[in-house]
């Protein structure tokens, strides 16, 4: 894929995203690129077919094994952090707001052990409470246009973590003197208190640069219920 082809996406990308906030509706541009992209992962930006680098560092350095923990991968996309958890022994759960990349993502593991559903994040299943020993979040709040909605969002997440269970959060970093720039929104650290006024504890802080060019800055940090 060509820089030029990525432009496109990305514009593509926010073009849509921009219109569905104008009609105050800022999750719903998402199943529109998944449907827009028939098939062609290189409109979807974000879809790497590999596991995010962060996530497989920290979970081989943190919990190297799986066996008898449930995961639960937020805005899962085409599958392959949820598959990389599965692989590492969890019983995973992953969702996605679009059901045509939940349709995309069984397609491409059809023999996954992997439960693959649609669920919104600003309203999560209520069986889902204390079900989760791992929850994984990757990118997901900085697509959202509002502190309100992302506090929405960590409110649920927390409610789904099992006493003594964990959150990862994986996102693109600022400092809050940095220009927020265009969606996805990159986040500050005082943005992501909002896990510690839902319960949560901040157990790990990491400030670290994108393993590939241009090495963005992401924030990678660990809670605990």
């Amino acid at each position: 894929m060509t820089d030029s082809d990525k432009s496109q996406a990305r514009a593509r990308l926010r073009q849509l995203a921009t219109e569905s906030i104008e009609n105050r509706d800022p999750t719903g541009w998402f199943e529109k690129l998944y449907r827009g992209a028939k098939g062609n992962t290189e409109a979807i930006p974000w879809a790497h077919l590999r596991a995010n680098p962060f996530l497989i560092e920290w979970v081989t350095s943190n919990q190297p094994s799986g066996e008898g923990k449930r995961a639960l991968v937020v805005g899962c996309g085409l599958g392959d952090d949820a598959e990389a958890m599965a692989r590492y022994g969890f019983d995973v759960t992953a969702f996605d707001i679009s059901p045509e990349a939940i349709a995309w993502a069984r397609g491409r593991f059809p023999d996954s052990q992997v439960r693959y559903t649609f669920a919104n994040a600003l309203e999560l299943p209520e069986e889902w409470n204390g079900q989760f020993d791992l929850v994984v979040e990757i990118y997901t709040l900085q697509t959202l246009p509002s502190q309100a909605l992302r506090e929405q969002v960590a409110t649920n997440l927390a409610r789904c973590i099992s006493p003594g269970g964990s959150l990862l959060v994986i996102c693109a970093g600022r400092d809050e003197s940095d220009e927020p720039g265009s969606m996805p929104w990159p986040l500050t650290r005082a943005d992501l208190t909002m896990f510690e006024q839902v319960g949560l504890r901040e157990m790990s802080f990491e400030d670290v640069l994108s393993h590939e060019k241009p090495f963005f800055r992401h924030f990678r940090v660990h809670y605990q219920k």
